[in-house]
C-alpha cells in the first residue's frame, strides 16, 4: 500500500471491544470483500471489507478473521487466515502478506493459510454455540451483489443449521461510529491532501479552464500525497450543474460570472474526507453570490455548534432547518405566507436545502454509525449546508469534517480556505 498503516494496537483494542459486546460461547467471521470483475479479463480496484479491515488492518483480498473469545483453546480465540501466496502470484501479481508481515499488522499471534479454514472453524464451531456474521446494513446500502459474507452466511447455515445466528452489524455500527484517536490522525492526513488539492486549484481556476481539468488537479496532488485517489466520484459542477446534487458529469467549460461547487475529498489509508467548497470562476464573487455563499456559511458555524453529545441527528436537523428558513428569509427567497402554507413534511425551505446537513464520516464516507440515538464524543461528522437556487442557476454548498468532543467539537478542515476574502485573495495572488 502507498500509506502508513495504523499501530497494531489500534486493531487490538478494536478486537477486545468488539470481544466485549459478543454473547458468551460465541464465534465472530468476517470476510474481506471480492476482487470485482469489469469485462473481458478486468478487474475492478481492490477496496477491503471495512469490518474486517477495522478489526486487522489487512488491507488484502481473500482474508478471513474468526474470532471466539470464550474458546477453551487459546490458539482459537483470534485466528486470521490469508491467501497462500506461491512463486506464481509473486511474479504476476506482487507481494502479498507474509505471516509474520499479517501479525505485525494485526498484532493476531494465530496466522494460517485459508486451506486451514474449514479444519479449525468445524473445531471452533464444536464449541460454540452463537454464530455472529457480518452484512452490509448500512441504511442506504443497495446492495445487488452477492459478497464473499454473503456466500459464507450460505455454506455456514446449510453446514450448521442447529447454532443461534446473530447479526454482527448493529455491534459494528456502535463501534465504528466512535472514533479512536488514531482513527481521528488519519482522517486528518486525509483532510489535509483534501487541503493541498484546493489550494492548488484556487491557483489553476479561471475562465475557460473544463470541470474535468479541474478534477486532474485535484487527482494529480492527491496522488503525490500517497492518496489512492479520490474518496468518492467527484462533484465539480460549473454554473447551474451546481444545483444538481449528485452531479458527476465534470464535463463544462468553466464560465466567467459563474460559480463553481467542488465536492471532493481524499483517500487515505482507507479513510475518507468529504469536502466541499464553492469560488467564483473568474476569482470574485458578485454581491449576490456573495450574500447566498455567506447564508450558507453562517448556517454551517451555527450548525457546528448544535452538534454535541446528548444531541439526535434528527432534532439536529430540525434545529438547521429553522436556522436556514431564516437565512433564506433574509435572501427573499421565501416569505412568511410560504412558511404558513407549508407542508410540515416538506418545509418551505426544502425548496432551496433539500439534502440533509451532516452524516458519520470514517471507513466509509456515509460511515455507518447509530443515526438513531444521542451523538458521543468521538464521531466525526459533515457539516454540509447548501443553498440551490435553480432559476437564478445558482449554486452554494460549504462543506467540513467535524469530530464531536465532550465540550464542542473539533475541527479537521480548519486549515482550508472558507471566507470570501480569503478565497478572492488567493485567486487573485
Amino acid at each position: 500500500m502507498k500509506y502508513t498503516p495504523l499501530p497494531a494496537d489500534l486493531y487490538i483494542r478494536n478486537r477486545a471491544k468488539l470481544a466485549q459486546k459478543l454473547a458468551k460461547n460465541s464465534v465472530a467471521v468476517l470476510n474481506s470483500n471480492d476482487i470485482m470483475p469489469t469485462n473481458a479479463d478486468g478487474t475492478m480496484k481492490f477496496r477491503q471489507n471495512n469490518d474486517l479491515f477495522y478489526l486487522c488492518g489487512i488491507d488484502q483480498e481473500e482474508t478471513i478473521l474468526l474470532l471466539a473469545p470464550d474458546c477453551p483453546n487459546p490458539a482459537w480465540r483470534e485466528v486470521l487466515f490469508l491467501r497462500e501466496t506461491n512463486e506464481h502470484i509473486a511474479i504476476w501479481e506482487g507481494h502479498k502478506y507474509t505471516k509474520e508481515e499479517a501479525e505485525s499488522a494485526s498484532g493476531i499471534k494465530n496466522i494460517h493459510w485459508l486451506a486451514d479454514f474449514d479444519l479449525i472453524f468445524n473445531s471452533v464451531m464444536a464449541l460454540s454455540e452463537r454464530v455472529f456474521l457480518n452484512t452490509n446494513e448500512h441504511l442506504r446500502a443497495g446492495v445487488v451483489v452477492e459478497t464473499r459474507d454473503a456466500r459464507f452466511i450460505k455454506s455456514c447455515k446449510e453446514r450448521y443449521p442447529l447454532h443461534e445466528y446473530e447479526r454482527l452489524a448493529p455491534i459494528m455500527h456502535e463501534l465504528r461510529g466512535v472514533k479512536e484517536q488514531e482513527e481521528i490522525d488519519q482522517l486528518q492526513i486525509a483532510c489535509d491532501i483534501t487541503e493541498k488539492g484546493f489550494r492548488r486549484i484556487l491557483n489553476f481556476v479561471k475562465p475557460g479552464v473544463t470541470e474535468y481539468e479541474i478534477e486532474a488537479e485535484f487527482l494529480h496532488e492527491f496522488v503525490c500525497r500517497r492518496s489512492k485517489g479520490f474518496a468518492y466520484e467527484p462533484i465539480i459542477a460549473s454554473g447551474p450543474a451546481a444545483c444538481v446534487l449528485h452531479y458527476i458529469e465534470n464535463n463544462k467549460v468553466c464560465q466567467a460570472g459563474d460559480l463553481l461547487l467542488m465536492d471532493v475529498g481524499a483517500e487515505y489509508g482507507n479513510y475518507n474526507a468529504d469536502m466541499t467548497r464553492t469560488i467564483p470562476v473568474n476569482g470574485r464573487f458578485t454581491d449576490r453570490q456573495k450574500a447566498v455563499y455567506n447564508a450558507v456559511l453562517r448556517v454551517q458555524r451555527e450548525a457546528m455548534n448544535i452538534l454535541r453529545p446528548g444531541v439526535t441527528i434528527q432534532d439536529y436537523h430540525k434545529e438547521v432547518g429553522l436556522i436556514m428558513q431564516s437565512e433564506l428569509l433574509g435572501l427573499g427567497l421565501i416569505d412568511q405566507t410560504d412558511i404558513k402554507n407549508q407542508d410540515p413534511n416538506w418545509p418551505a425551505y426544502k425548496k432551496y436545502f433539500m439534502h440533509g446537513t451532516s452524516h458519520h464520516l470514517g471507513l466509509d464516507v456515509h460511515d455507518v454509525g447509530t443515526m438513531h440515538y444521542p451523538i458521543t464524543a468521538g464521531m466525526v461528522f459533515t457539516v454540509e449546508p447548501g443553498i440551490y437556487i435553480q432559476e437564478e442557476g445558482l449554486g452554494v454548498r460549504l462543506e467540513n469534517d467535524i469530530v464531536i468532543k465532550e465540550n464542542g467539537y473539533f475541527d479537521l478542515m480548519r486549515n482550508i480556505p472558507i471566507e470570501v476574502e480569503e478565497i478572492e485573495e488567493l485567486m487573485n495572488a
